[in-house]
């Protein structure tokens, strides 16, 4: 079925979050970040990864626990819901415009966390969001989800364009690389026989 549940509680953060990879795109967030909450929808949109999220966290302070939290609990659902990684393609890549703004990504499902973020955001907010907050998501996404993911913007000038790029490109690179590949439905995509 790759599906997965994860409950996080700290001092910080309360969060529940569900997702099923072999999805249609049906999302339902509630973070306390509006920014955030359009993220997660597209990457859920994009994806076709049904992504359901919930969170109360300590917002008063700022986004910074929310945001981290929330990567930290998709990467763990990735990686659970993925389990020995049997039959799938592994890699992912997608070079997507948005508008003025051009982003490239690839990923691979290695069971090595690497984040290469080269993004060049122009500005410190966007709304009450602060961007330096997308790669702390990420962050937290890849030490959980044991994937080597790389996010570089190519071109842009608008800080909405490029964040919003860039979760569309790393949803669309997600869904490739998770993807089943028929032809080795029964295999371990390495040679190693593990990832």
């Amino acid at each position: 079925m790759r599906y997965a549940e994860v409950k996080r509680t700290t001092a910080e953060t309360d969060i529940s979050l569900s997702l099923l990879l072999n999805g249609s795109g049906k999302s339902t967030t509630d973070t306390g970040c509006g920014f955030l909450d359009h993220m997660l929808t597209l990457l859920a949109s994009h994806g076709r990864f049904d992504l359901n999220v919930t969170c109360k966290g300590d917002t008063q302070v700022d986004y910074h626990h929310t945001v981290e939290d929330i990567g930290i609990c998709l990467g763990r659902a990735f990686s659970e819901a993925l389990g020995d990684k049997r039959g799938i393609h592994r890699y992912g890549d997608t070079i997507l415009p948005m508008d003025e703004a051009l982003i490239l990504t690839a990923v691979d499902f290695s069971g090595r966390s690497y984040l290469g973020f080269d993004m060049n955001i122009p500005t410190e907010k966007v709304g009450d969001f602060d961007t330096e907050l997308v790669e702390e998501f990420w962050l937290g996404f890849v030490r959980q989800a044991k994937c080597s993911l790389h996010i570089r913007m190519l071109a842009g000038k608008n800080s909405h364009h490029i964040i919003e790029g860039a979760f569309k490109s790393a949803a669309r690179s997600l869904k490739e690389a998770v993807a089943i590949d028929e032809a080795f439905k029964n295999e371990i995509p390495s040679t190693k026989g593990v990832l």
